[in-house]
């Protein structure tokens, strides 16, 4: 039994949170994401050190304004899963609530906090 994490890479890192964020796939900014990352085949281990930034520039430059909190928390899923990747599997709801506590110290901006109370994730 391996003790390590699978290998994943970043384009399988992003369409796993937007599947989480929204399984519906009705959210264009998330479209865009996925557009973004489809051909990301570098593994997620060999990009942690910048992956923080990579996401906020993505982000950045398909929401300048930040309006979008399905975009923002999906690219915080992404740098929380690069770190969890034990985690990729689970409940999406367990998966937001993980990443609302880890990436947002559990205080996520009130925008953000607002999608997950409306979606019914309690963090």
């Amino acid at each position: 039994m391996p003790t390590e994490p699978q290998t994943v890479t970043l384009a399988q890192l992003v369409h796993r949170a937007v599947e989480v964020v929204d399984p519906d796939g009705a959210d264009e900014d998330l479209v865009q994401l996925l557009t973004r990352f489809e051909d990301a085949d570098e593994p997620a281990t060999a990009i942690l050190d910048g992956l923080e930034q990579r996401m906020a520039e993505a982000a950045g430059a398909l929401d300048p304004q930040a309006d979008s909190p399905a975009l923002q928390i999906a690219t915080a899923v992404v740098v929380y899963l690069a770190h969890r990747r034990d985690e990729i599997d689970d409940d999406p709801e367990d998966i937001l609530r993980l990443t609302a506590r880890a990436e947002f110290n559990g205080n996520p901006p009130a925008h953000i906090a607002n999608w997950l109370d409306e979606v019914g994730i309690e963090y």
